[in-house]
């Protein structure tokens, strides 16, 4: 039986054991099917379980005998954030209003994911509507799947909206798990929660099948606890679909990922921007957190890199609210349409008047954004629309560029704070952890932020970077009196 004793194993350990006969992909769904059992009501990350999980590992360690692994994640379970379509099971957003939502085919991260060989082990929570639905809620509530909780510290956010995803990491739920950015959405609580998370590139993973906020900016991307395994789970998912054009051009990057070979010398000459100041989102830093960065930054320069201070201004977020707005009830009617007999309801305002119906229970903070998003006449405000949309896209291009210079391969952003320009401008960002707030052992993060299609070299450098500054640590190492009491 596999052991937690130093924390949940990674893909690369997996593997060995997996082709050793020592373990089975049985043994590793059992084991975190009991993890759940046992941590998981405290924490709430769950939404629900697959109940094809044990059969699936089952196939999965007979095609192993037969055949040899199908990818470097056979027999792995993965964890799916419950806007993500798993055939079979219900995809909410942690909506009341969708809890019968049932699509009847999987989205295509998910049909990859079961190509290569993974176990889908279950659906984790979010912030509901992907944190779409309203303003002042709570990061990682819903109606449906409730709080889900930080176990570093549950007086803090976990942030969101891919929560349950990235406390599901945080324990040890599952190996490997899936989470959604528009704007954040992947990378703030992957600082929160001392993690690696990624956000791809627009366009290179498909968003079919996936209940959507802007297509314009919406991508799923890895929640994972080390690089290498958010490589590994990226490589499987990348690539065209025929079914998504935004993914028309990804074949290159998706090459160049499944031929991705890590190395710890790869910051060795690379010159980095290191974002001193954003305007306002600066003014009074922590200084437990400058330390953090401090460290990190320290070992980004004994790993060979060369630092150049970089200054840009904060971003604003009128374009960007009024692009989200304005995409957001046409985006959610594609998606119900495409499900066909399994949707409950066809519409935004659907839910939107199903809520108000069910105001007691489902409208626990408002839902503010649903309201302008049914409210907004297409027609009529489509020219605004498109000008936001390119001045928003525009103005975030230009601010990462001029970060960047003519010179720098990536930006370095303290803890997620490059997030909004690069899910604006559409380029791909990765958080890792930086260390622990020495008051409060609080997580810290840093983000690196690369041009569009160098989601591998970005992985490159950040598998570096971990390797040069290997600090993170498990919340039961960083919060023991939770787990002690969860123990008794």
């Amino acid at each position: 039986m596999i052991s937690f004793d130093r924390d949940v194993r990674t893909i690369a350990e997996l593997r060995i054991e997996l082709g050793a006969g020592r373990l089975t992909s049985a043994d590793i769904v059992e084991a975190h099917l009991a993890r759940i059992a046992e941590l998981d009501d405290a924490f709430g990350a769950i939404r629900c379980l697959a109940p094809t999980a044990r059969s699936h590992a089952e196939e999965s360690d007979r095609i192993r005998r037969e055949h040899g692994p199908r990818s470097p994640i056979e027999g792995v379970p993965v964890l799916v954030k419950d806007n993500i379509d798993v055939a079979g099971l219900p995809t909410t957003g942690g909506a009341l209003a969708l809890e019968r939502s049932t699509p009847s085919v999987d989205a295509t991260v998910v049909a990859r994911l079961r190509a290569a060989g993974a176990v889908i082990l279950g659906k984790t929570n979010l912030s509901e509507l992907a944190n779409f639905l309203t303003e002042d809620m709570p990061s990682g509530y819903s109606s449906l799947g409730g709080q889900v909780l930080n176990p570093y510290d549950t007086s803090i956010t976990p942030s969101g909206s891919s929560s349950g995803s990235g406390v599901a990491v945080a324990l040890g739920l599952a190996p490997l798990t899936l989470g959604t950015e528009t704007d954040g959405s992947i990378t703030s609580p992957a600082e929160l929660l001392s993690q690696v998370g990624m956000k791809p590139t627009l366009g290179l993973v498909s968003r079919s099948g996936i209940l959507p906020i802007a297509p314009s900016q919406d991508t799923a991307g890895p929640m994972t606890r080390t690089v290498a395994d958010a490589a590994a789970l990226l490589a499987i998912i990348a690539g065209p679909d025929p079914t998504d054009p935004a993914t028309a051009d990804a074949a290159g990057a998706a090459r160049q990922l499944a031929e991705l070979t890590l190395d710890p010398a790869s910051l060795s000459g690379v010159r980095i921007g290191v974002v001193r100041a954003q305007g306002e989102l600066d003014a009074k830093p922590d200084p437990h957190r400058v330390a953090c960065h401090d460290q990190a930054l320290a070992a980004l320069v004994r790993a060979g890199a060369e630092l150049i201070d970089v200054y840009l201004p904060a971003p604003s977020y009128e374009d960007e609210l009024t692009v989200l707005h304005y995409e957001f009830a046409p985006a959610v009617g594609a998606y119900l349409a495409a499900l066909g007999s399994g949707a409950t309801l066809r519409s935004l305002a659907d839910i939107q008047a199903w809520n108000r119906e069910h105001a007691d229970t489902a409208l626990k903070f408002g839902q503010v954004h649903v309201d302008i998003a049914v409210a907004v006449d297409h027609e009529r405000e489509r020219s605004a629309y498109r000008r936001a949309r390119e001045r928003d896209r525009r103005t975030a291009e230009a601010t990462l560029g001029a970060g960047l210079g003519d010179d720098c391969e990536c930006l370095v952003f303290p803890g997620a704070d490059g997030g909004s320009w690069a899910a604006r401008a559409g380029w791909p960002s990765i958080v890792l952890p930086a260390g622990y707030t020495a008051n409060n052992h609080r997580p810290v993060g840093l983000m690196l932020v690369s041009h569009p299609w160098t989601d591998a070299r970005l992985l490159g450098l950040a598998y570096a970077l971990e390797q040069a500054h290997p600090v993170r640590r498990s919340p039961a190492e960083i919060n023991p009196a939770l787990f002690r009491r969860q123990r008794r």
